[in-house]
């Protein structure tokens, strides 16, 4: 059994993730202590118990310790199956979260994962993020993977609905060529609001996008009468991505400027991917191969690094100008 502190370097939940993850990706049984020890409310919340269970039933894990607030947990997988998951986070935790833990060990064995929760919430990817850049790029490189988003789901009440589902799948090496993107895409989405609030958002990105990179964006509106109150808008260029979310008192055109103004930073940082991709993209690279670069390495990158690294997976960061990782 591997014995992973969950306090140390970003010291909080993408370490019981990825964890998990790995774990059931080499069948090795997996110990976290320390639990979130860095963070200001400590140990286990909604959302990571959500993430853990549904990387357990697509493995047949058994596990100790998933109970609010608590400060370890015990992992011991089995193999990975194919299998039809529900899990409700029960809040307006991370739909995208959860579905970042299971889709590494479910791209072995096939399944799919039904979600309810967040959608769209802060210090996470949204879930139009990760269909549009991050399964974007798994897909190139030989997943199969399904997104239905059935639901929009927003802090405090959550109520969000993704369905994702994959077919086993082998990956190619994770490269990418020095290429400018033909085009961009906005999808600008908002829930119990007046429909003007998507138009003005959308707007707002598309006028600073084509400005700056004057190539044509592609705008997508979603406007939805739901549990939960708020907007959002997702914009990307190839494999770099940013999210405006809305809240109350901020106009709708500041969200989408918010949006594009985090992707052209992206953009003139340099590197193959952003910032936010790179560590999402770490696992797959570990298990496939394959180089690429970033802006930094970020926080969440090297942790990713280090976890990987305990569980017998080596990849290599080298700083010039821009971050390479490679295996």
């Amino acid at each position: 059994m591997i014995t992973i502190d969950g306090s140390q370097m970003e010291g909080g939940g993408q370490i019981l993730r990825g964890a998990v993850a790995l774990s059931a990706l080499s069948r090795t049984p997996v110990e976290v202590v320390r639990v979130r020890a860095r963070r200001g409310k400590s140990g286990l919340a909604p959302q990571h118990i959500a993430a853990i269970q549904a990387v357990a039933a697509a493995c047949d894990a058994g596990c100790e310790g998933l109970r609010l607030g608590s400060d370890r947990i015990v992992f011991r997988p089995q193999i990975p199956v194919a299998r039809d998951i529900r899990i409700d986070v029960g809040t307006a935790g991370s739909v995208a979260l959860v579905l970042q833990a299971w889709l590494p060990v479910a791209l072995m064995a096939g399944g799919s994962l039904t979600v309810t929760g967040g959608t769209e919430v802060d210090r996470s990817p949204s879930i139009d993020y990760l269909e549009q850049v991050l399964f974007r790029v798994l897909s190139r490189h030989g997943a199969k993977i399904r997104t239905e988003i059935l639901k929009r789901g927003y802090y405090p009440e959550g109520g969000g609905e993704v369905r994702v589902s994959v077919e086993p799948s082998r990956l190619s090496p994770i490269t990418f060529h020095d290429e400018k993107p033909e085009s961009c895409g906005i999808i600008s989405c908002s829930s119990n609001l007046p429909d003007h609030v998507a138009e003005r958002q959308a707007a707002a990105a598309k006028r600073l996008l084509a400005d700056r990179l004057g190539i044509p964006c592609e705008v997508r509106l979603d406007r939805r009468r739901g549990a939960s109150t708020g907007s959002s808008c997702t914009v990307w260029a190839g494999p770099k991505g940013a999210i405006g979310l809305g809240k109350r008192g901020l106009p709708a055109d500041r969200i989408g400027e918010m949006a594009a103004r985090a992707l052209l930073e992206e953009i003139t940082k340099g590197g193959q991917v952003d910032s936010h991709l790179a560590d999402q993209l770490l696992i797959f690279l570990a298990l496939s191969g394959g180089r690429f670069t970033a802006p930094a390495c970020s926080l969440h990158a090297a942790t990713m690094c280090w976890l990987l690294e305990r569980f017998g997976y080596r990849v290599h960061s080298r700083t010039n100008g821009v971050v390479e990782f490679s295996t």
